[in-house]
């Protein structure tokens, strides 16, 4: 059964269900605020709490009571009775403790109140720490006060795969529930703390950079635009800290960090999200020596801040974390997982051959650097498990790295990769203004080619580098990504608190509520009314269009009627891991039973804008293999060029149709 399936079944009884029981707390919530109590009371005492309690008596016997009075406050998680005793399992948040109380040693509106509680209520508790006959450590209630009544019960279960959406959509009840989910964030804070503190012990000043900014500079990548106001300009939210923070090092700091949020307007996948935490770090009169140490001693720290040492175990990946770290050139790294040796002075057409066999889509203005990347993002990354410095990009794909004097084709970089992923980016950074000139000046020529990811030209940091930067070491490291990996989390989602979600289906509202409305708007002025997802590459001039004239090859009509056209509801859709142009999806057929097709239309559009439109697939096509996942069929894409001759751009639109027609529905 898909995970849709299992997590909608019984759909319209559990409505009905959670319907009938909040009613019922609402009433309860009534009928106390009528009878002039207040479910909801502003004052509250909490003089200790569980983990405390069970410390100081851990040698308490079994049967002893004690007249230690302590007040705890917390959510009630089981309740049980017997006759004119009471169990209540309370929650506050360090750990559980269980409440023994007796009628004969409560106050009657309090014990009457007990009567009345339900799992989830919050509660404040004044009593006596005793040990029952069975040996367990509980707290006898003299005074019991209602502080928050719930009236949306908590839920049965609430873990597993197939309540990951709503987990992450409601983590509040996704703490409430899981004990290992409020660790993780535990651990998170633990990590982060433990960042801090190891650079501000080693000199480093912590400082604050805009997260709004005028220019795209310090990544490449596609960032979010806003609009600003009060100086009527658009804005972006950053994409990087870089800039900002060496233009301190020219004021004249020499160690300084921030640890912040970074916005990246691009996909999502296991270990991506638009949002995400990085610390960025600059050293003066140091180099890519000095963020090799800074890398390794800072995940050590924050590794040991949670308890682990020596091997970890990620995702079943044995990591000898506290190890060396050693150094490798991505040429060699390259050469190893290709079978031969692949370098810069290799020519040009053996490393095309070489990227087009690990099926990389070869752009004919690579050059050697560029392509030796490629090849090594498709294959080389993946190769590598324990911590290892990928050092020696080109750069070509380094434009604010220092060059190496040795070979000016590469740069003193490198990248940390741990597990198949990258932890952090360093550099010896670029200080030479006219160099750092150059370079932003070919991003711009590539901005103006299409990359929309290329940076600007960040003119202030230009002359910022003419009043002189010492030399300097720096470095990126993804916070989310360090911690996914110390608390063995494989999703990004599950060290995001609140991780970016696709609204509630009949939720609209802030910007979707915009957009709702100018839907509606474009429809009533008699626009198309099928919502069609926005294919990343517009086609911008009709004049330039060219379309495969009709009828070059014939097919016969029986070998044409033995095509299954169906229309195919998307379920899921998602980047294939290590595949730059494949997107795998799942989709509704109508049969029952999930159909998994892989399509390479990623540059073409964002997948998340494609789940729940339907679209047309062949669907009795034999399972073909692609990068190791089955693709059962085929999406059907218009196809058409831009452009004339060699200058020619193949553009695809996905087929999607009208949500009434019903998934499976045959074409004739």
């Amino acid at each position: 059964m898909s995970e849709t399936q299992e997590s909608t079944q019984n759909a319209p009884e559990a409505v009905s269900t959670l319907n009938d029981e909040r009613a019922h707390r609402l009433s309860k919530r009534a009928a106390i605020m009528e009878a002039g109590g207040n479910p909801y009371p502003e004052h509250s005492e909490v003089t200790a709490h569980v983990v405390d309690i069970e410390a100081k008596y851990a040698d308490l016997e079994a049967g002893e009571d004690t007249d230690d009075v302590v007040s705890i406050g917390g959510r009630i998680m089981a309740k049980r009775g017997q006759g004119k005793i009471a169990f209540v399992v309370v929650r506050d948040t360090t750990a559980e403790i269980q409440l023994f109380c007796r009628i004969n040693e409560m106050r009657e509106e309090d014990w009457a109140l007990l009567q009345d509680l339900d799992l989830g209520d919050i509660i404040n508790v004044t009593g006596v720490i005793v040990r029952t006959k069975r040996g367990q450590l509980s707290i006898a209630p003299k005074r019991l006060t209602l502080l928050s009544k719930a009236v949306r019960p908590l839920p049965e279960k609430f873990h597993g795969l197939s309540d990951k959406e709503t987990r992450y959509r409601q983590r509040y009840v996704d703490l409430i529930m899981n004990d290992d989910v409020r660790e993780t964030f535990r651990k998170r804070s633990a990590i982060v703390s433990a960042f801090r503190r190891y650079m501000e012990d080693n000199g480093y000043m912590e400082v604050e950079t805009p997260i709004l900014q005028t220019i795209q500079g310090g990544a490449t990548a596609k960032p979010f635009i806003t609009h600003f106001n009060a100086l009527n300009q658009e804005c972006y939210l950053r994409i990087a800290t870089e800039l900002h923070l060496k233009r301190l090092l020219v004021g004249g700091y020499e160690r300084v960090f921030e640890i912040g949020r970074i916005f990246r307007n691009e996909g999502m996948d296991q270990t991506h999200n638009p949002e995400f935490t990085t610390m960025e770090a600059y050293r003066a009169y140091s180099d890519l020596e000095g963020m090799k140490e800074l890398a390794e001693g800072v995940i050590k720290a924050a590794a040991k801040a949670v308890g682990l040492e020596g091997t970890i175990v990620y995702q079943d990946q044995e990591i000898d974390l506290f190890g060396e770290w050693p150094s490798r050139s991505m040429t060699e790294i390259v050469s190893e997982v290709m079978g031969r040796e692949l370098n810069l002075d290799t020519p040009i057409e053996e490393l095309r051959a070489a990227a087009a066999e690990c099926g990389i889509d070869v752009n004919p203005a690579w050059g050697a650097g560029k392509l030796i990347a490629e090849i090594y993002d498709e294959k080389g990354e993946e190769s590598l498990i324990n911590p290892t410095f990928v050092c020696d990009y080109p750069v070509e794909v380094s434009p604010l790295a220092k060059r190496r004097e040795d070979d000016p084709r590469l740069t003193h970089r490198f990248e940390l990769v741990i597990a198949g992923h990258e932890y952090a980016n360093a550099f010896s950074e670029l200080n030479d203004p006219v160099d750092q000139a150059e370079r932003f000046a070919k991003q711009m020529e590539e901005k103006a080619g299409g990359d929309d990811e290329a940076m600007e030209y960040d003119e202030d940091y230009v002359r910022a580098l003419e009043y002189g930067m010492p030399p300097a070491g720096g470095i990126g490291i993804g916070i989310d990504r360090v911690v996914m990996l110390l608390t063995n989390s494989a999703s990004i989602r599950d060290v995001l608190l609140f991780p970016h979600m696709r609204p509630e289906k009949g939720s609209v509202s802030g910007a979707a509520a915009q957009a709702a409305k100018d839907a509606a708007q474009a429809v009533q002025d008699g626009a198309a009314g099928v919502a069609i997802a926005p294919n990343k590459i517009p086609t911008i001039d009709p004049s330039k269009i060219v379309v495969e004239p009709l009828f070059e090859d014939f097919v016969d009509f029986d070998t044409f009627s033995k095509s299954d056209f169906r229309a195919v509801k998307i379920k899921r859709c998602e980047p294939v891991p290590k595949s730059k142009k494949l997107l795998k999806f799942t989709m509704d057929d109508g049969s029952g039973t999930d159909r998994v097709i892989l399509s390479g239309i990623s540059m073409y559009y964002e997948p998340e804008d494609l789940v729940g439109k339907t679209c047309i697939a062949i669907t009795n096509l034999p399972p073909r293999k692609m990068m190791g996942i089955d693709s059962c069929g085929m999406l059907i894409s218009a196809v058409h060029a831009e452009g004339e001759g060699d200058d020619a751009e193949e553009r695809l639109n996905l087929l999607m149709v009208d949500d009434a027609i019903p998934a499976g529905a045959k074409l004739y």
